[in-house]
């Protein structure tokens, strides 16, 4: 099994519990709670991640951090379920920039805007 097929799984499961029972599914009522809720739970589990990622640097636990990072990507699935997207848009932008130059990329969107403000 590949990693985006580990992705594409989670997102399907995801998506099942859409409408299900919020007293039986954490993501049924995660998403049953709304955008401010999960947004919320983003945030704390990126700042989770953050604080373990420091602990890691200074010699703590590195499975932490890779605990971390799987709740704070778990998160994020179900951030683009509740938007409609799914894991293989991301991936899709992730390939699209393999290659490029980060700060030629970073220029690119900076570009972008403006134009987009000009219209």
């Amino acid at each position: 099994m590949t990693d985006d097929d580990v992705l594409a799984r989670l997102a399907a499961v995801i998506e099942s519990r859409r409408g299900g029972d919020p007293d039986a599914s954490y993501v049924a009522r995660l998403l049953a709670r709304g955008e401010d809720a999960i947004l919320k739970k983003v945030g704390e589990e990126a700042t989770e991640t953050v604080l373990a990622a420091k602990d890691a640097g200074r010699g703590g636990p590195k499975e932490r951090l890779v605990a971390e990072t799987a709740d704070l990507w778990f998160h994020c699935l179900v951030m683009l379920a509740h938007y409609g997207l799914t894991p293989q848009q991301v991936l899709a932008e992730l390939q699209r920039r393999a290659g490029v130059s980060g700060l030629e990329e970073k220029a690119a969107r900076k570009a972008q805007a403006r134009d987009d403000a000009g219209e």
